[in-house]
């Protein structure tokens, strides 16, 4: 109902009504639609209000509302079982399940709510408040004054009180204080005598807790981390969030650690407009242990550090530019500290402008090695690298025709220098003929001009080509034949597809030119039917050959299946220029295939191959296997790769090894995880190895707790490769992660 602004008793009453709701939870204010206390009859302030009965007792002068009384004003309701308004002493209380909603969610519960005749300052007993993101903040006793609200006894989680089968369950985590301040001008909380409870048991003093009330971030202490390295000995991580605007944000840690000089970090991020970037770097001081085991200085503390940067901005639909940066003081500094295991840092830039028909970039990259046997003197520094690409239909035969010209000049400050441009035309058409089978014909014209310096600074001769200048010519042409049967198998539909691809490439001056980007080469499944079995486009395949295979495929409701196999042969007498090993130097090439099977989401199991062709030996030999839930599972991966090549080639060494993984769920959030990679390789594999044919690499071990607001666990690793100063040992860390909570 209604009410009008008529009798000055019943505005005092709903605006004590209108404080309870504003009193219940900081979110919460005032009710709406009904009209505002009469001192302006222009008003049309508004509250809605309605209640089964309203009596007035006039030798008490006391005002009490009964039966699910309600009051609605912008966006803000309240309702009580009861509103009692004493008009001698200008108190005002609502009993009995008390609910008030706020505008934003949040909805807030009481037992009782008194209030004086300022109307601004109150007493709440029992208090419970369900903010928007569902954490909950509850205090035996509240109050406020001058707008501040403060909480006696009170206790805050973001964890969910009931279970899945709607019984009530006690919080993984909650934070309990003898008092709570909340600010609703910068909607945060800070907690006086606060502390964590962890499954009920106390173990964590924070004494300056506080943490927004909001979906938004805000500043403030996050919670440390625990740990123990090999390297460091014991280390405690602590961090400061700092949310300097709404699009920006900056948090700086440092780390202690009781065998090493403590350690400092921070992260920049930044959300424009256009675009985003962030930059993060880290430094200490401490002795560097090179690779050969020296001390560098010896005695002296150097710094040490690691800066890396990423960033990509749109500027309009067509154009964008993007940048990435790492670069570390020295080569054992970020397996140390536990930031990165990569052995190469490499830095890029590019600017590219894409539509639906061409594509534009000017780019560069730089790299770093961290390898302990490379020299930095012939790390590859790119600049630049321009790539055009457009599109074009054939109105003659129907096909398309792609269009392509690139420049790359390749700079080392110790080694080769190579520049090289090249542009070329690709026609490519697709038919399906009336019998189903579909067809493919490729044309490839290309011109390359190549510039090269200091070749005889590369180790590996057939990578170096001939200093000077140098142009080469490339044509190839291509017919491609897939004739799929389809037909019913086992219960499901297959789908078998043979194919054969036919090749014509002249010679190519392959040798003259130097090789950058086509160094790693094998015969696989996924280049089997390729144009160019090469990567890259310094090394092109030059021969007659013809390739043929199949493709099977299974679909069943709850198991599929998909196998391919296939061979080269090619046609002419003319020498390979593919290294002895890659499954292509003879004029029959090896068998390459794939198999994948899967059973529902249980079991997904992965098998590559390459087989000799004369003796069917096993050249590669790649298993992965996945089988189980998302909570329980087993990973496990095997590779094998003898294909005998020598040292000469350097990119194509023989290795074998087994990776295992797995997660055991114990109980409803509890689990067992761990994973383990062993080197298998023997010296009959790869002759420079000191390796003994069984030589762990990493083991990992641990045990972890995940909720839907907690996540804890205990892990243990193993490394066995010392680096310099990254040393072989164990390690440990300890991770715990509050939901919604910052220290």
């Amino acid at each position: 109902m209604m009410i009008p602004a008529l009798r000055p008793s019943y505005i005092q009453l709903l605006l004590a009504l209108l404080l309870i709701g504003g009193i219940t939870v900081p979110s919460t204010a005032m009710a709406q639609d009904v009209p505002a206390p009469a001192k302006d009859p222009a008003s049309e302030d508004k509250i809605g209000f309605a209640a089964a009965t309203v009596e007035y007792d006039s030798n008490s002068d006391i005002v009490t509302a009964k039966g699910d009384v309600f009051v609605d004003r912008d966006g803000y309701t309240l309702r009580a079982d009861m509103v009692v308004w004493n008009r001698k002493s200008g108190e005002v209380t609502a009993e009995g399940n008390i609910r008030s909603v706020g505008p934003e969610g949040d909805v807030a519960y009481g037992d009782k709510i008194s209030v004086n005749d300022s109307l601004k300052d109150g007493i709440v007993d029992n208090l419970l408040v369900v903010l928007a993101d569902e954490s909950r903040l509850a205090a035996h006793r509240g109050s406020r004054k001058d707008g501040i609200y403060k909480l006696d006894y009170a206790a805050y989680t973001a964890c969910k009180v009931e279970g899945p089968d709607g019984c009530p369950k006690n919080p993984s985590w909650e934070v309990k204080a003898v008092k709570v301040i909340y600010d609703p001008a910068t909607k945060r909380v800070k907690y006086e005598g606060a502390r964590i409870e962890l499954f009920g048991l106390p173990i964590v003093p924070l004494p300056f807790l506080s943490h927004p009330v909001d979906a938004k971030a805000g500043s403030g202490f996050l919670v440390p981390s625990v740990g123990f390295s090999r390297n460091n000995g014991l280390e405690v991580e602590q961090s400061y969030f700092w949310r300097i605007s709404q699009n920006r944000d900056l948090t700086g840690a440092i780390t202690a650690f009781s065998d090493a000089a403590p350690l400092g970090q921070v992260k920049f991020r930044s959300l424009e407009k256009t675009g985003a970037f962030q930059i993060a770097a880290y430094g200490t001081y401490s002795n560097r242990i090179d690779t050969s085991g020296a001390v560098v200085p010896a005695g002296n503390n150097v710094f040490r550090g690691y800066i890396e940067g990423s960033g990509k901005f749109q500027l309009n639909p067509n154009w964008s530019i993007s940048a990435s940066g790492r670069r570390a003081s020295d080569r054992t500094f970020l397996r140390r500290y536990d930031i990165s295991r990569d052995d190469r840092l490499r830095s890029t830039f590019a600017a590219e402008r894409i539509d639906s028909d061409s594509y534009f970039s000017l780019s560069g990259w730089a790299v770093q090695t961290l390898r302990t046997g490379d020299r930095q003197g012939l790390a590859p520094i790119a600049l630049p690298e321009i790539d055009y690409r457009r599109r074009i239909n054939d109105p003659l035969f129907g096909g398309k025709f792609n269009i392509q010209a690139n420049s790359l000049a390749i700079g080392r400050t110790a080694g080769q220098d190579t520049q090289r441009a090249f542009g070329s035309v690709k026609w490519d058409l697709r038919k399906l003929t009336g019998l189903g089978q579909e067809v493919t014909f490729t044309a490839l014209a290309r011109g390359d001009v190549y510039h090269s310096d200091e070749n005889a600074s590369t180790a590996t001769v057939i990578y170096r080509g001939q200093s000077g200048w140098q142009a080469r010519a490339i044509f190839a042409g291509a017919a491609d034949i897939k004739w799929p049967f389809v037909g019913k198998a086992l219960g499901g539909s297959q789908i078998f597809t043979p194919r054969v691809q036919l090749v014509a490439a002249p010679s190519v001056k392959n040798l003259k030119i130097p090789n950058e980007d086509s160094r790693a080469v094998e015969l696989e499944d996924s280049n089997l039917f390729a144009l160019n079995r090469f990567p890259g486009y310094d090394r092109f395949e030059d021969d007659y050959r013809i390739t043929y295979g199949f493709d099977w495929a299974l679909r069943k409701t709850s198991f599929t299946a998909d196998v391919n196999i296939g061979q080269s042969y090619r046609l002419s007498n003319r020498a390979s220029i593919f290294p002895d090993g890659t499954g292509l130097s003879d004029k029959a090439s090896d068998f390459v295939g794939r198999s994948e099977f899967r059973f529902k989401d249980i079991i997904k199991l992965t098998h590559r191959f390459r087989l000799d062709k004369d003796n069917l030996a096993i050249r590669r030999n790649e298993v992965d296997a996945t089988i189980g839930s998302r909570g329980t599972y087993v990973q496990a991966g095997y590779l094998k790769l003898n294909r005998n090549i020598g040292p000469t080639v350097e990119d194509l060494s023989d290795r074998e090894e087994i990776r295992l993984a797995g997660r055991v769920r114990v109980a409803r959030y509890w689990s067992v995880f761990g994973s383990t990679i062993i080197d298998l390789t023997d010296t009959t594999e790869d002759s420079t190895t000191l390796a003994d044919g069984f030589d762990p690499i990493r083991h990992r071990l641990g045990v972890a707790y995940d909720d839907d607001c907690l996540s804890l666990s205990l892990t243990w690793r193993r490394d066995y490769q010392p680096t310099g100063d990254a040393r072989r040992g164990n390690s440990f860390l300890f991770r715990l992660a509050f939901r919604n909570l910052g220290v």
